[in-house]
């Protein structure tokens, strides 16, 4: 036999609040419909719900077993529909978010950290790549969002681009490095010390061969190369070694690494790191409400680095 929910529902409630009036009130319902309902569930079931006479009202055996899967029922309900009012507000949910390496583990992954403070229940899955990849996979829906630095003219027609963070460069070492004492910085100083290389196919390895050039040093020592953030700064912090760096990357870093920038302009790369994502309308609450979250940090981050800028480098 087979019952309606719904009338489970009313049962519990006539139940809990012993009697069709109260009960009728509790569900927002009319006691004379409520009294149908009553008399149609039991004459589907053969058997009295309540005992006749009985003021105020008195469940039989069965009654009170049929009350208890309506108070399930009634649960079941509004967990549900928690559940759904979480997921619209972006409070549950996945988020595939994909960026540059660097600028993934020495920015993005704390900012996921401040992110998922407040919101426990999105889970958030980071992967590593450069333009062509992350590209690849907005295209083909396994990346929700990637950050990356881009040149608004590179930008492709059938994705979206919001800039986030201006391109700024520096030339980073260790803080007790013997050029960090110094106000001023000549290229000619730093010919005596190697490099640090990012990985080769990265675009922080061609600004580090334009920021040297530009600062007429055709020929450079590289003495370590190709290594994850957390071993280039380690490298970095153990030795008298070079290494260019995007400022964001030192700025976050300021407070639990033994790296500083120097004060030397080397010229700012003509692009900025953005948020590239496919059609917005697509995107689910928690892809929205990360965007929003990391958009806001960015916004903070730059007014930050603005300040550090005009107060310490480049001076």
């Amino acid at each position: 036999m087979k019952l309606d929910p719904r009338h489970l529902e009313i049962l519990a409630a006539i139940v809990d609040h012993a009697g069709l009036t109260e009960g009728a009130e509790a569900l927002g319902k009319s006691q004379p419909s409520v009294s149908r309902t009553l008399s149609q569930l039991e004459a589907r079931i053969g058997a009295p719900l309540f005992q006749p006479g009985r003021r105020p009202l008195q469940p039989t055996e069965l009654g009170r077993a049929l009350a208890d899967q309506g108070r399930a029922v009634l649960k079941a309900g509004q967990t549900s529909s928690d559940i759904v009012a979480r997921y619209l507000t972006g409070h549950t949910g996945l988020v595939r978010v994909g960026g540059t390496p660097f600028f993934m583990d020495g920015v993005i992954s704390g900012m996921i950290a401040l992110f998922q403070q407040q919101m426990s229940d999105v889970r958030v899955d980071q992967s590593y790549g450069y333009a062509a990849e992350l590209i690849e996979k907005l295209r083909n829906g396994t990346l929700d969002l990637a950050i990356l630095p881009l040149q608004q003219n590179s930008v492709p027609k059938d994705l979206a681009f919001q800039p986030i963070l201006a391109g700024l460069n520096v030339i980073a070492c260790r803080r007790d490095h013997p050029l960090a004492r110094k106000k001023f910085v000549t290229p000619g100083e730093m010919g005596q010390y190697s490099w640090i290389a990012p990985p080769a196919d990265s675009p922080l390895y061609k600004d580090l061969r334009r920021a040297l050039k530009n600062l007429g040093a055709e020929e450079f020592r590289i003495s370590f190369s190709g290594g994850s953030l957390a071993s280039v700064i380690e490298v970095l912090s153990e030795s008298d070694s070079l290494t260019v760096l995007p400022y964001s990357v030192v700025f976050m870093m300021r407070d639990r690494s033994a790296i500083t920038a120097l004060s030397l302009e080397i010229g700012h790369p003509e692009r900025e790191q953005g948020l590239l994502m496919a059609n917005e309308r697509d995107q689910t609450p928690a892809v929205r409400r990360f965007r929003s979250f990391v958009v806001s940090q960015f916004d903070s981050l730059s007014r930050r680095i603005a300040k550090q800028q005009t107060d310490r480098l480049w001076r």
